[in-house]
C-alpha cells in the first residue's frame, strides 16, 4: 500500500493503465451516449455528437466531431453552439478512481448564437444560473478533491452571432478566442478577444474587443456579483461608424473605449473612458493632432432598466464640459433627465475642434475668449417630447486670421437652448425654424466695414443650422469674413458697398456646404478682373440668391468707358465652372473694337481684341474654362470705320469655343443676318462664319474705304474662314466665297469710252473666291446701257485690279491698275483708249 501511495507508485499505475488502453482499445463510440447525456444534463440542453474518438497522447481524452448544443425553443430553433471539432482532455486522477472527469474542453472554430427575446432575456441566462447551482469543484481543484472539477473551456477562431428573436442581426464577433473556468469555490472567470464585423458590409480596421470578467454564485442572475472590464481598442473611427450605423459617417481617428462593470445586475456600477486620437473629418488633411476624451460613471439597475447617478466630464483645455442626471430605459425609450454645463471653455480649443470638422477654415485661424453655459435636458416618460432649457454666452470673443486678412471682435454672444417656440417677430421668422431642439444664437453685431454693424442671429440643432444677416457691409470685408468661416466665396480684387438680407443655412449630414439665400443690393463696386486692363465698375445691381442659381438683376456696369445693362444668371451647386452654363442678357451702348483691343491687349497695341482669348500670361484664360449662353444687344458696333447699329446676337461659349448665331445688325443702310464661330482651343485660333447682307448702300461702303469709287445698292451672301492672332495672319489665311448681286449703281472711276462718263451699272452679279489675299471673279456678269459683259479676273486685298470685260460681237476691255486709279484698255481695238475719269 505504501508503494501505491508514493509518487513512483502512482506513475507506475498510470503507465500500466495507458499501456492497457493502448493495447485493448475500448470502443469510444460506446461511450458517446454516456458523454452526450452527461453534457446534456449539465447544460440542460439537448446535445448531439456525430462521433467520438479516443485519444491517448499527449493526454488521454476524446475527440468529438460535429458537436452541437441546441437552444431553448423559446429563444431560437438554431443551435446555441456548434463546433466541428472538440477535444475533451481527461483528468488522470479521475481515471485511477474509475471515473471519467473532463479537465479541459478545446473548441475549434465554434459558432455561438446569443439570442435576446422580446422580454429582454438572453438565452445564456439559465445556463449561467444552472452552472451556479451545480456543486462542482474549481477548475484548479486539489488532487484529493472527490467532486468533479469544472473543466477549463477554451475556444479559438470562433464566431459569435447576435439575434433579436428570430431575426439574426448583421453584427458578429469573428476570430474570437475565449475561455471559461471556475476560479474558486463560488466564482467563475472568463476572457474574450475578438474582432467586430458586419455580415452585410465589407469592413476593415474595426479594432479588437476584449472582455475579462468574473462572477460569483448567487440564487438568481440579478443577484450575481460580477466584475467585468470591456475594451474596444484600435478601431478606425470611420469603420467604427460604418459598423454601428451601416455607413461611414466621414470621421477619422483612432477610437478606444474602456468600460468597467462592478456589482450586481440589479445594482451595477458603470465606469467608462472613451478617447479618439487624431480626430478629424475625412477630407481634412491630418495636421495638428486633436485628441478627444471623456469619462463617465453611473449605476444601472436591471430591475427598472434605469441608468442613474450619471456623472460625465470632458476636459476642454483648462475648461470642462460636465453632464449629470439619469436615463430611463437607455436601450429602449431613452427618456432622460440630464443637466449639462460648460465651464470656462477656451474658445481657442473650440476653434481647433472646428478646424478639424469644417473644411475651408484658414489654418492660422486664432480665437480667444471663454464660453459658459448651463442647460437642462428633459424628456419625461411617456411624452416622447424633448425639453431643452438653458442659456449661455461667450465673453471677450475675438477671431483673427492673417491668411484671410480679417480681425473680428465679437465680444459677448448670447445663446439659449429652446424647443419649438414660434418666432417672436417677422424678422426672426426669416430664419427657418427646425422641428427639433435647438440653440438660438444672438442677436449680435458683426462689424463689416460700415459705420453701422450688421446684425446676426440664428440657431443650431443636431440636424443643421441657419443664420440671418441684415445690414450694410463692405464687399471686400464681407468676402474675407465668408472665406474665414469656410463659406465658399470668390476672391476678386473688388471693393464696394452691399446691403444684405441673407440667410445662411446648412445640414450636418454629408458635410454639405453652407447655402446662402436671400437678397443683396450692391453699389459702387470696383473689381479687378484677370485679363482686363481696366477695372470693372458696377454702379448698382440686385442679387437674388436662390437654391440653384444667383440672379443678378438691374445690372448697371461699365468697363473701358463702355456702359453695360441687363441681367446675369450664375449657377450654383455645380461640380465645376464647366458643369453649368452662365446665362446673360446684356445691352451695351457701343462696342468699339479699338477699345476692346486696348482693354485686353495693352502690350501689343496693334493686335486685335480677340487676342486675349487665346493666351494669358497668368495661365489658362478664364474663357477657356467657362460655359456661358445668352444674348447681347448693342446700340452701335464700330469696326474701324465700319459702323453697325441695332446689333443683336445669341452667344454660346463652351470652354473656348465661341458661337454667335442669329447675328443681326443694320449695316451700310441694309440688314445683316448670319452666324460666326471661333475655336480658341487650338493654336492658332480658327474662325468661320456665314451670312447675308441685304440691300446695303454701296456709297456707304465706299465712304468707309475713304474713296467714293462706287454707288448703288447690293445684296451679298458670304462664307468665310481664317486662322491667326493678328491682322496679317488673318488676311494671309482668309478664304471666302461671296455671291454679289449689285444694282442701279455707278463705277465712278471707270469709263468704257471717251466722253462716255462713269460706267453706269444696271446690274452686277458675280461669284468671288478669296484665297492667298486675292479675289478670283467667277461667273461675273455686268449689265450696262451698252450691253452685258462677262467679267473675269482678279482683285487683291491691296486694291490691285486685273479684270477683263468681254461681250460677244463687240470689243472687250482690260482693267488694270488700282481701285482708285484704274486703267481701262479696249481689248479688240488697240487704238481705242479708255478715258480715265479724274
Amino acid at each position: 500500500m505504501s508503494f501505491l501511495r508514493s509518487k513512483r507508485g502512482v506513475f507506475t499505475l498510470v503507465a500500466v493503465l495507458l499501456l492497457a488502453l493502448f493495447l485493448v482499445r475500448p470502443g469510444a463510440n460506446r461511450l458517446r451516449t454516456r458523454i452526450v447525456n452527461s453534457i446534456s444534463m449539465a447544460l440542460g440542453r439537448q446535445v448531439d455528437v456525430a462521433a467520438v474518438r479516443l485519444r491517448l497522447f499527449p493526454q488521454p481524452g476524446f475527440d468529438l466531431e460535429d458537436f452541437v448544443v441546441h437552444d431553448d425553443p423559446a429563444f431560437s430553433a438554431e443551435p446555441v453552439l456548434r463546433a466541428q471539432e472538440v477535444t475533451a482532455s481527461l483528468r488522470l486522477i479521475s481515471i485511477l478512481r474509475g471515473r471519467l472527469e473532463i479537465a479541459r474542453l478545446n473548441l475549434t472554430e465554434p459558432s455561438l448564437n446569443l439570442v435576446r427575446d422580446p422580454d429582454g432575456h438572453w438565452n445564456l441566462e439559465n445556463l449561467i444560473e444552472r452552472a451556479a447551482r451545480i456543486p462542482s469543484a474549481p477548475t484548479s481543484k486539489a488532487k484529493t478533491e472527490k467532486r468533479p472539477g469544472f473543466p477549463y473551456i477554451e475556444a479559438d477562431r470562433g464566431r459569435i452571432n447576435f439575434k433579436l428573436g428570430p431575426e439574426k442581426k448583421p453584427y458578429a464577433l469573428t476570430d474570437a478566442d475565449f475561455a471559461l473556468w471556475q476560479d474558486s469555490e463560488n466564482a467563475w472567470g472568463m476572457r474574450l478577444k475578438a474582432q467586430p464585423v458586419r455580415t452585410d458590409l465589407n469592413l476593415s480596421d474595426t479594432g479588437l474587443v476584449s472582455v475579462i470578467g468574473s462572477w460569483q454564485r448567487a440564487a438568481t442572475l440579478r443577484e450575481t456579483p460580477l466584475q467585468f472590464n470591456l475594451q474596444w481598442d484600435r478601431a478606425q473611427l470611420g469603420q467604427a461608424t460604418k459598423l454601428i450605423y451601416g455607413r461611414d459617417r466621414g470621421w477619422r481617428g483612432s477610437l478606444r473605449i474602456s468600460t468597467t462593470l462592478t456589482g450586481t445586475a440589479a445594482n451595477l456600477a458603470v465606469a467608462t473612458e472613451a478617447s479618439v486620437v487624431d480626430f478629424r473629418r475625412y477630407d481634412i488633411p491630418s495636421g495638428e493632432a486633436l485628441r478627444l476624451a471623456a469619462q463617465c460613471s453611473g449605476r444601472y439597475s436591471s430591475l427598472d432598466h434605469s441608468l442613474t447617478e450619471i456623472a460625465c466630464n470632458a476636459p476642454v483645455g483648462d475648461g470642462m464640459i460636465a453632464l449629470s442626471g439619469k436615463i430611463e430605459g437607455p436601450f429602449s425609450s431613452r427618456d432622460y433627465d440630464l443637466a449639462a454645463a460648460a465651464q470656462d471653455l477656451p474658445l481657442g480649443s473650440l476653434m481647433s475642434f472646428a478646424r478639424h470638422i469644417k473644411q475651408g477654415l484658414p489654418s492660422d485661424l486664432a480665437t480667444s475668449g471663454r464660453l459658459n453655459a448651463k442647460v437642462k435636458l428633459l424628456r419625461p416618460t411617456g411624452t416622447g417630447a424633448a425639453e431643452w432649457q438653458g442659456s449661455g454666452e461667450t465673453s471677450d470673443f475675438h477671431v483673427a486670421s492673417k491668411l484671410a486678412n480679417t480681425d473680428l471682435v465679437l465680444g459677448r454672444i448670447p445663446f439659449a437652448f429652446t424647443e419649438l417656440a414660434p418666432p417672436s417677430s417677422e424678422k426672426r421668422a426669416r430664419v427657418p425654424v427646425p422641428e427639433v431642439a435647438k440653440v438660438e444664437i444672438g442677436p449680435f453685431n458683426l462689424a463689416l466695414g460700415r459705420p453701422v454693424a450688421a446684425t446676426v442671429q440664428g440657431w443650431v440643432s443636431g440636424r443643421g443650422y441657419a443664420f440671418a444677416i441684415q445690414g450694410d457691409a463692405q464687399v471686400q470685408r464681407l468676402l474675407r469674413v465668408a472665406r474665414m468661416l469656410g463659406i465658399p466665396a470668390p476672391q476678386p480684387a473688388a471693393d464696394g458697398v452691399a446691403k444684405l438680407d441673407l440667410q445662411i443655412a446648412g445640414d450636418w449630414a454629408g458635410f454639405a456646404a453652407p447655402r446662402a439665400m436671400g437678397k443683396a443690393q450692391i453699389r459702387s463696386v470696383r473689381a479687378e478682373v484677370r485679363g482686363l486692363n481696366e477695372p470693372l465698375e458696377i454702379a448698382s445691381a440686385n442679387l437674388l440668391l436662390e437654391p440653384d442659381q444667383v440672379n443678378v438683376q438691374n445690372l448697371t456696369a461699365s468697363v473701358a468707358d463702355t456702359s453695360w445693362h441687363g441681367s446675369v444668371t450664375l449657377p450654383r451647386q455645380c461640380v465645376g465652372p464647366t458643369a453649368c452654363p452662365v446665362g446673360f442678357d446684356l445691352h451695351v451702348d457701343e462696342i468699339t473694337t479699338d477699345k476692346l483691343n486696348e482693354l485686353l491687349n495693352p502690350h501689343v497695341r496693334q493686335q486685335p481684341w480677340y487676342r486675349f482669348l487665346a493666351s494669358s500670361p497668368t495661365g489658362v484664360p478664364f474663357l477657356l474654362t467657362v460655359r456661358a449662353a445668352g444674348k447681347i444687344t448693342a446700340a452701335k458696333l464700330v469696326i474701324r470705320k465700319l459702323v453697325g447699329s441695332r446689333v443683336s446676337g445669341n452667344v454660346e461659349l463652351d470652354k473656348g469655343k465661341l458661337r454667335v448665331f442669329d447675328l443681326r445688325a443694320d449695316v451700310l443702310g441694309g440688314k445683316h443676318t448670319g452666324e460666326w464661330q471661333a475655336d480658341f482651343t487650338v493654336k492658332p485660333p480658327m474662325y468661320s462664319g456665314r451670312g447675308k447682307l441685304e440691300r446695303i448702300a454701296l456709297d456707304q461702303l465706299a465712304e468707309s474705304m475713304n474713296d467714293d469709287w462706287i454707288a448703288g445698292w447690293a445684296t451679298t451672301t458670304y462664307q468665310s474662314s481664317a486662322t491667326g492672332l493678328d491682322s496679317a495672319a488673318l488676311f494671309a489665311s482668309a478664304t471666302s466665297t461671296l455671291q454679289i448681286d449689285a444694282r442701279d449703281g455707278v463705277l465712278r472711276h471707270v469709263s468704257l469710252g471717251e466722253g462716255s462718263g462713269p460706267l453706269q451699272m444696271h446690274r452686277l452679279t458675280a461669284r468671288l473666291s478669296l484665297r492667298d489675299g486675292k479675289f478670283d471673279i467667277e461667273q461675273g456678269n455686268l449689265e450696262t446701257a451698252a450691253g452685258t459683259y462677262q467679267m473675269s479676273g482678279t482683285a487683291t486685298l491691296t486694291r490691285i485690279l486685273d479684270l477683263k470685260l468681254t461681250r460677244e460681237g463687240a470689243p472687250g476691255f482690260n482693267i488694270t491698275g488700282t481701285l482708285t486709279e484704274p486703267h481701262v484698255v479696249q481689248a479688240s481695238t488697240p487704238e481705242t483708249r479708255a478715258e480715265l475719269k479724274p
